[in-house]
């Protein structure tokens, strides 16, 4: 299971955000790792009961320290990082969980066929992407979801990072003023 880290742990991965917005600013998102208020806002919104859950683009691994202390049992949980470095570090910090080296804009190959997910978790900077390819996830992410699950996702806007489609809806659940930067959480479901 995940555990806050220690202060000067947060400082390295404050290192390792701000040395690869250098390098690839599109990528990555903001310019620090998720607080734990904000983590702990987006595991809030996981629905009690089973099933497995995916994040997509976990980072250092904040919000996945958030979903397993908030009783999501490891082997439920599969973690979809783009980047190498932060995908060897969640194995390192969470060697029970599935981490996938891959792309989250193309699950169809990151992932393959699985089962339908309880719930799906976001960190990722959809803000930094076009407006079409948002909407093409957000597609795909439905079509991942159990009937009633949620797509969880974190922005930085005033509004949705992705309009809500034609069936569903989407709703702010939380508003974290102390994340750096300050960030709302959305929770995006199918209608009926």
């Amino acid at each position: 299971m995940g555990r806050a880290l220690p202060f000067p742990a947060f400082l390295v991965d404050q290192g390792r955000f701000l040395f690869r917005i250098l390098r690839n600013p599109r990528n990555i998102g903001a310019v620090a790792p998720s607080s734990a208020a904000l983590a702990r806002a987006m595991a809030a919104q996981i629905p009690n009961g089973g099933g497995p859950v995916l994040e997509l683009g976990p980072g250092t691994g904040a919000i996945t320290a958030a979903i397993l202390a908030g009783g999501i049992d490891a082997s439920r949980l599969t973690a979809v990082e783009y980047d190498a470095d932060f995908a060897a570090l969640l194995r390192q910090r969470f060697p029970s969980i599935n981490v996938v080296e891959g792309d989250a804009f193309d699950l169809a190959i990151t992932l393959g066929p699985t089962q339908p997910y309880a719930a799906i978790l976001s960190g990722l900077p959809l803000l930094n992407f076009a407006p079409e390819r948002r909407a093409r996830l957000l597609t795909e992410i439905f079509a991942r979801l159990a009937p009633g699950a949620p797509f969880i996702q974190f922005s930085y806007g005033l509004k949705p990072p992705v309009p809500a489609p034609h069936g569903a809806q989407v709703a702010r659940t939380a508003f974290i003023p102390f994340n750096i930067p300050p960030a709302r959480v959305w929770v995006y479901r199918k209608s009926g």
